[in-house]
C-alpha cells in the first residue's frame, strides 16, 4: 500500500484566531484570557496541530468566542455503509476527543438512515442498496468501535481522575422513522435553493460522469441538513464536524439551520487521509486499514503505522496522537539522529494502536512482531493461538504423528516443506531452513520436542527469508 499522506491547508481557522485578536471587542487583556483558555484547553490551537483545516463560515470570529465562552455540543457523523470504520475516520475520532477534552459535549452520529440514501462524495457511481440486515450489523459495528476508543482513550490515554464528557451516540433513523415525506418535503425542501445544491463539487462531477447522478444521491445533502437542524433543535448544537469532503454537505446544514431558526451554526473539516498519490484512503477506494480488530489485528494496524516514511512523521504524530507539541518536538530530534532505528514510526504506532485496541491490543501487536521478526523460541511459546494464526494465515498446515527417532530432513520433506531428502540436505546444510526462529543446518538431527515443538504442538518452519509452513503434532 503507499504511504498514505494528509492533505490540510490550515487556512480559516487559524485566520479566524487572528480576527479574533484584532477585533476591538476583544483587547489585549482579553485576548490574553483566549489565549490562556485556549491552551489550557486546547480547542483553539488544534490548528497548529493539523486537526482543524477548515471551517464555515469563513473567518468567522464568533466560532473562537463561541469555543471559549463555555462548554458547546459538537458532532460528528458517520454513515454504515460498512461494518467497521477505517483510519480515514480515525481523524474524526480524535477531533471528537480533543472536543471531549475540552470540556464540549460531543456526539456521534450514525447514519442508519442515510446510509440507505448514499454519500455521492468522492464517489464516481452510485453505492449499492444496503439489505436491513447488512445495515444493522454495520450499525452495531460502528457503534462497538466508536465506545471501544473512546473508553480507550479514557483509560489508556487520558489518565486522569477527571471524568470526560460522556461520547452520546446517536441514529438518524430514530428520527426518520415517523417522518412524512409530504411534510418533510414541505417544511425542509422549500428552505433549500436548488441553484446552490446543484453548485455543490460533489453533484457537479457526478453529473458530469457518464453515469451521472440519482435523484436519491441528489437529496442526501438535505438528509444532512435536517440532521444538524435537527441536532440543534435537540441539543442546541452548533458545530458540525467531518472530512474536508464534507464541505459542501455542511454548508448546506448551516443554510438549513440559520434559516429556519435564525441562529448561526459552524462547520469544521479534519484532513483527510490519502496516498502519495492523492488517493483517498477508505473502503470506496478499496485501500482501507480498519478500526475493527477483525478486519485489521492489532498487529497489522501496527505495522501500518511502523512502515511509514520519515517525511510524515512529524504531521502523523500531531494528527494521530495526543503527545504535546514539545513531546512531539522532542521525539523527532532524537529521531533525526537515529532515523535507522525508527524512533518516530514505533511511537505513533503504539500511540494509534493503543487508541483504537487499548494496551492489551498493543501487548499483542508487539508479541507478533518479535515473534517475527526478532524473537527466539521463549517469544513464539507466548503467542496467542490467535496471534499463530493472523500470522502464518497463509502458511500450509501438516497434521504429524511423533514417532522416535525421526530426523529434522524427514520430518520436512515428508511435511512437503523441503522438496526432496537430496535437495532438502543441501538447503538445510547451507542454513537455508529455521524452525521456531532457530537455524537448523544439520538434516539428521532429531526432533527433540523441547527444541523444535511449541508448547501448543506446533512447529513454525521457514524456508529461506519468507516461505513459512506449520507442522501441527499428534501426540
Amino acid at each position: 500500500m503507499a504511504a498514505p499522506m494528509v492533505t490540510f491547508s490550515l487556512k480559516r481557522f487559524g485566520r479566524s484566531l487572528c480576527v479574533l485578536r484584532q477585533h476591538q471587542s476583544c483587547g489585549a487583556k482579553k485576548w490574553n484570557m483566549c489565549r490562556n483558555y485556549a491552551t489550557k484547553t486546547n480547542i483553539l490551537t488544534l490548528h497548529e496541530r493539523g486537526i482543524f483545516d477548515d471551517i464555515f463560515p469563513e473567518a468567522s470570529i464568533e466560532l473562537p468566542k463561541l469555543l471559549q465562552s463555555g462548554p458547546q455540543c459538537v458532532y460528528c457523523g458517520f454513515d454504515p455503509t460498512a461494518d467497521s470504520l477505517h483510519i480515514g475516520n480515525l481523524l474524526a475520532i480524535i477531533g471528537l476527543l480533543h472536543c471531549q477534552r475540552a470540556g464540549h459535549n460531543t456526539i456521534a452520529l450514525i447514519g442508519g438512515a442515510t446510509a440507505r440514501i448514499g454519500d455521492p462524495s468522492g464517489r464516481s457511481k452510485e453505492r449499492e442498496a444496503l439489505e436491513f440486515d447488512q445495515l444493522q450489523t454495520n450499525i452495531k459495528g460502528i457503534e462497538t468501535t466508536l465506545r471501544q476508543v473512546c473508553k480507550n482513550h479514557q483509560q489508556d490515554i487520558w489518565k486522569s481522575p477527571k471524568e470526560l464528557p460522556p461520547l452520546r451516540i446517536e441514529n438518524n433513523s430514530s428520527w426518520y422513522r415517523q417522518q412524512n415525506v409530504v411534510e418533510f418535503m414541505s417544511t425542509v425542501g422549500r428552505h433549500l435553493r436548488m441553484g446552490t445544491m446543484l453548485g455543490r463539487t460533489s453533484v457537479q462531477t457526478r453529473l458530469k460522469s457518464a453515469e451521472g447522478m440519482s435523484l436519491t444521491e441528489f437529496t442526501y445533502q438535505m438528509f444532512q441538513a435536517y440532521d444538524f437542524l435537527h441536532l440543534h433543535r435537540e441539543y442546541r448544537c452548533l458545530i458540525q464536524l467531518g472530512g474536508s469532503d464534507q464541505m459542501g454537505n455542511m454548508m448546506t446544514g448551516h443554510d438549513l439551520v440559520r434559516k429556519v431558526t435564525g441562529k448561526e451554526v459552524y462547520a469544521i473539516t479534519v484532513p483527510l487521509v490519502t496516498t502519495t498519490s492523492g488517493e483517498k484512503l477508505g473502503k470506496t477506494a478499496g485501500n482501507a486499514v480498519w478500526l475493527s480488530r477483525d478486519k485489521t489485528s492489532p498487529f497489522e494496524l501496527y505495522q501500518f503505522f511502523v512502515r511509514q516514511p520519515d517525511s510524515i512523521m512529524e504531521s502523523y504524530l500531531k494528527l494521530f496522537t495526543f503527545l504535546s507539541m514539545a513531546e512531539i518536538a522532542d521525539i523527532m530530534r532524537k529521531h533525526s539522529n537515529h532515523p535507522e532505528n525508527r524512533l518516530a514510526q514505533k511511537k505513533l504506532a503504539e500511540q494509534v494502536t493503543i487508541l483504537v485496541h487499548g494496551v492489551s491490543g498493543l501487548e499483542s501487536a508487539l508479541r507478533c512482531t518479535q515473534a517475527l521478526y526478532e524473537g527466539g523460541l521463549d517469544v513464539l511459546q507466548r503467542l496467542t493461538e490467535e496471534e499463530m494464526k493472523l500470522l502464518f494465515s497463509e502458511a500450509p498446515t501438516t497434521e504429524m504423528v511423533l514417532e522416535p527417532g525421526m530426523s529434522l530432513l524427514h520430518v520436512l520433506v515428508k511435511a512437503k516443506a523441503l522438496p526432496g531428502e537430496v535437495t532438502g540436505w543441501h538447503i538445510m546444510a547451507d542454513g537455508g531452513v529455521w524452525i521456531n526462529n532457530v537455524r537448523q543446518t544439520d538434516p539428521q538431527h532429531v526432533v527433540v520436542p523441547s527444541l523444535h515443538i511449541l508448547d501448543n504442538n506446533i512447529s513454525i518452519v521457514r524456508i529461506g527469508k519468507k516461505r513459512y509452513h506449520l507442522i501441527k503434532w499428534i501426540r
